[in-house]
């Protein structure tokens, strides 16, 4: 092969991927070639196992679309109904989309608590409670496919083989510590971070193994990077924001190396991709941030404390602790974890399997020496943030600094968090060592190709992968969801559900999506102070102080649930006398008041 034909080769391998050639056979026409060329391309094939994975391990999730939801039926009916908000906001009236039906008379309640209206345009389809249901359980499913998706591309960019590729994928979609975390939609939505990382590292021609190739750099990627970054901002800031520190301190050192190295050369149009991307990336933040800005300015209380980073802070023996969702550790640990105060923050276990091989990757790797240096450096130091106030000196050296001296920090009550850099990096060192071991098991077949160990060194790959698999099975309770009253349907609000807590109130933004009645009920991260006070007026409904109190507020219709009424400070509702009020009992035993 000529030279100039090895540089057309590389040049269309590195536009296309790996190729596939089974796919296009040379005796179709171009049009059909091209189709087959796609449809086999390495990255076709990795979106399609992605989505085939994450229905697996998911499962039962797939099962019962329109009826269950995975870990409870709290926060993820409040999450259900987020998605949905935003869709219908986005399309009838998007100017007020912050301005959401719950928490009336409040303003600004969508950003009560951590909001993802990037998943808005999954709620453009099907309307009320069913088609919200089904909404979610297809983005769970959806996100876990992005993650591992996410992983595969940017070590495949890196320069990672297949098989380690897809342990890192498996990492960061699946790790054990992300099963405590199936109720929390903000905090498992990372699968736009690292395929962000990947396009952008892609369009500057840039990889571990190689380093920087001018040659290789693509304005269309570095679009699309930021693009993505900007996109990931907008499933909120519960990983957001710590995404935001790690770009910029990526985009820090790329400006420092550029420097070291002399100021190479840059094309300009890369340049000016940055900068476009740079700017859409701060105006997709701005935008998250604003709402929030204001909330805590109206709601003193919404504000965290070091006092709640303490709460919330894991003890060291978190970090190799499973959580009960967990089906390999879950019952093996329970013992660990009833020495823990928060259930969902503090077993923090990326996988015992990959830890080794992560370990083994410092000493045996496809990545340099002080690539797996700055590594094993950056993982130990984010495992140190992630355990907030129980590192040494009370935190003081660690997670601390960052929370009062990095803007925006300030509102991370859970520093255990982090533990997502952790996975990262444990998978980047363990896909080295992997993909070491991939290069000599290659070499051995290609060199003894008659050889009976040739073989069984490239299945030998597989018991990483699965073991790094296996430790990712789920055992998440699927509930079935509860339904909405019929009384509530076609009711004049605004409207009030009683009894009004937290956790029914979280339902009850589930069952508004026919139609998003203004309503007082309302479950967010904080409890707004009017809400309490509506919540203690009502206390004795549905007698005269009360009746009026609601009438003030513009109040139109009051539906009681009996079957939730025992043990709440509305106990006795359903057979106190009502005066002045219209009163009907609906078909499901709920009893609807028109005020």
């Amino acid at each position: 092969m000529t030279a100039q034909a090895e540089d057309e080769t590389e040049d269309t391998e590195d536009k296309t991927g790996e190729k596939w050639e089974a796919f296009a056979p040379e005796h179709r026409d171009r049009r059909s070639s091209r189709i087959w060329h796609v449809l086999g391309h390495e990255w076709t094939l990795a979106a399609l196992a992605s989505v085939l994975l994450a229905v697996l391990f998911t499962w039962p999730t797939a099962r019962h679309l329109s009826t269950t939801i995975p870990q409870d039926v709290w926060d993820p009916t409040l999450q259900a109904w987020q998605i949905a908000w935003s869709g219908h906001a986005l399309l009838t009236d998007p100017a007020n989309l912050w301005n959401a039906n719950p928490f009336y008379p409040e303003s600004t309640s969508l950003a009560f608590t951590d909001a993802i209206p990037g998943y808005a345009p999954f709620g453009f389809f099907g309307t009320g409670f069913a088609a919200a249901v089904i909404r979610y359980n297809l983005v769970f499913i959806f996100l876990h496919a992005l993650a591992f998706f996410g992983g595969y591309v940017l070590l495949r960019q890196l320069g990672a083989r297949i098989p380690g590729a897809v342990i890192a994928g498996l990492a960061w979609a699946y790790a054990p510590w992300r099963l405590a975390h199936g109720g929390h939609m903000n905090v498992i939505s990372t699968g736009g971070i690292l395929l962000a990382l990947a396009l952008l590292a892609r369009g500057h021609g840039f990889s571990l193994r190689e380093g920087y190739r001018a040659e290789k750099v693509k304005l269309g990627w570095v679009i699309a990077g930021w693009a993505v970054a900007a996109w990931q901002m907008t499933l909120g800031f519960a990983v957001g924001i710590p995404f935001g520190w790690v770009l910029f301190t990526v985009c820090v050192a790329a400006l420092v190396s550029w420097f070291v190295k002399k100021r190479p050369s840059i094309p300009r149009k890369i340049v000016l991709g940055d900068v476009i991307g740079g700017v859409l990336f701060g105006a997709f933040t701005l935008w998250m941030t604003t709402p929030y800005l204001a909330v805590r300015e109206a709601h003193p209380n919404a504000t965290r404390t070091e006092a709640d980073v303490a709460l919330f802070s894991p003890p060291p023996s978190g970090l190799l602790t499973a959580p009960a969702e967990n089906w390999l550790w879950g019952a093996a640990h329970e013992q660990a974890r009833s020495q823990m105060v928060a259930m969902a923050e503090m077993p923090l276990l990326p996988g015992f399997a990959l830890i080794g091989l992560a370990i083994g990757g410092l000493f045996f790797s496809c990545w340099k020496l002080s690539t797996r240096l700055w590594l094993a450096g950056g993982t130990a130091l984010m495992a140190w943030f992630a355990l907030g106030t129980q590192s040494a000196g009370g935190g003081e050296y660690g997670f601390l600094l960052l929370y009062r001296y990095l803007p925006g920090l300030e509102v991370m009550r859970t520093p255990g968090r982090l533990i997502l850099w952790v996975t990262l990096g444990l998978a980047v060192l363990a896909a080295g060592l992997v993909s070491a071991f991939a290069e000599q098991a290659q070499a051995v077949a290609r060199t003894r190709p008659l050889s009976r160990i040739g073989l069984p060194l490239r299945l030998a790959i597989l018991i990483p992968v699965l073991a790094v698999g296996v430790e990712g099975l789920n055992n998440t309770p699927h509930p079935e969801v509860p339904r909405p009253p019929a009384a509530l349907h076609g009711a004049q609000g605004p409207l009030m559900i009683l009894p009004s807590d937290h956790f029914t109130d979280e339902n009850a933004m589930l069952w508004s999506t026919d139609g998003f009645p203004k309503m007082v009920n309302g479950g967010s991260a904080f409890p707004p102070a009017l809400q309490e006070q509506i919540r203690q007026a009502t206390y004795s409904f549905p007698d005269a102080s009360s009746v009026d109190q609601l009438r003030r507020l513009g109040v139109k219709t009051v539906i009681v649930l009996p079957e939730r009424l025992p043990g709440t400070h509305w106990e006795g509702a359903d057979k106190r006398p009502a005066e002045g009020v219209d009163l009907r009992e609906g078909p499901d035993g709920a009893l609807i008041f028109t005020l």
